[in-house]
């Protein structure tokens, strides 16, 4: 482009489009296909073009141009994990600026949100009556929940997370295993630790669909949602007196975490002992894991979607399938 800055209309005229339609692939996708949106977006990457002014557009509109994304997590775990970071990347192609508010157990959590410059938020797995979530709810702005509580009058995007439980679960059961085990991910943010699982309900609206879906009662909850954390509550229960020959763990991090446990101690995955995943991550593809396949790009990018038509109101589930892989076909049942 010999250095001459991309604007709007240079990415309309090399498309061969109004100015307009570009802008709305921006600020108002919904009067779009999402093949045009799609292809519009493509080429404004390809040109350098990364979207109207913010600061201009809040001045004309009185608005900030600013999505507040509620995370349940550390900033820290948020750029390490997988799977919030394919979703933070699909809301960032919705073109609007993200502002990220952790959960980081102070008493100044809620004030983040108080006082964050946004015009709406995205509520990202956080728990049942968290106080980020009443913080949110106070601020009387657009708000969407990803994964979390289910509040009446807010659109939630998220998966039937009790289904997918259910078919990875009649998965295993129907290649012959009678001993299942849970790798869990934390029933709550306010009490976490390695440990047995617990006769409560969970506060993660999450991992609470999944144990009801699972139906098993055997496993660990982990403190944290990654490999280390997976790896040792799968050596806890491999080491046990009746070890699981199934582990049902609730996202591949922590699946992956219980194949280096597997490995450590010699078992064939999966002639002794089958494991199954959740997200289809890219380490999770790349190590063969049977898993619960779910896009959470495609979340955010719903999630930003609805924000910018101000949609209030139930969702339409979001869609899954159980991947079957290499660590779960070839299981033999043996008698011990």
């Amino acid at each position: 482009m010999g250095g001459a800055r991309v604007t709007l209309a240079t990415v309309a005229e090399a498309l061969g489009v109004s100015a307009m339609t570009v802008s709305n692939a921006y600020n108002r996708p919904e009067k779009l296909s999402p093949e045009l949106r799609e292809r519009i977006l493509a080429k404004a990457d390809e040109l350098g073009y990364s979207g109207p002014n913010v600061l201009a557009r809040s001045l004309r509109r009185g608005k900030t141009g600013v999505l507040g994304v509620v995370l349940g997590e550390a900033l820290s775990y948020a750029f390490d994990d997988p799977a919030a970071i394919e979703f933070l990347r699909g809301l960032a192609r919705g073109g609007i600026a993200l502002h990220l508010v952790p959960a980081t157990g102070g008493e100044g959590d809620a004030a983040l949100v108080m006082d964050a410059a946004v015009d709406a938020f995205v509520l990202y797995s956080l728990p049942d009556g968290h106080p980020l979530v009443t913080a949110a709810l106070r601020r009387r702005l657009p708000v969407i929940v990803q994964s979390g509580p289910a509040l009446e009058g807010y659109p939630l995007v998220a998966i039937d997370e009790r289904a997918a439980a259910a078919a990875a679960s009649a998965h295993l059961r129907a290649l012959g295993h009678t001993r299942l085990a849970v790798v869990s991910l934390p029933f709550s943010l306010a009490d976490r630790a390695d440990r047995p699982l617990r006769d409560e309900v969970p506060a993660h609206r999450v991992t609470r669909g999944r144990l009801e879906g699972y139906g098993v009662t055997v496993g660990r909850e982990v403190e944290l949602n990654d490999r280390a954390h997976g790896e040792a509550a799968a050596g806890a229960l491999l080491d046990g007196a009746e070890p699981p020959t199934g582990l049902l763990c609730m996202s591949d991090e922590l699946a992956i975490g219980a194949l280096r446990a597997a490995a450590a101690r010699g078992l064939d995955v999966p002639r002794e002992l089958s494991i199954v995943g959740w997200d289809d991550t890219r380490d999770g593809e790349r190590a063969g894991l049977t898993t619960v396949r779910q896009s959470l790009r495609e979340q955010g990018r719903r999630c930003a979607e609805l924000i910018a038509r101000g949609a209030t109101g139930p969702v339409e589930p979001q869609p899954w399938e159980l991947v079957v892989r290499d660590t779960t076909e070839g299981f033999r049942v043996s008698v011990r």
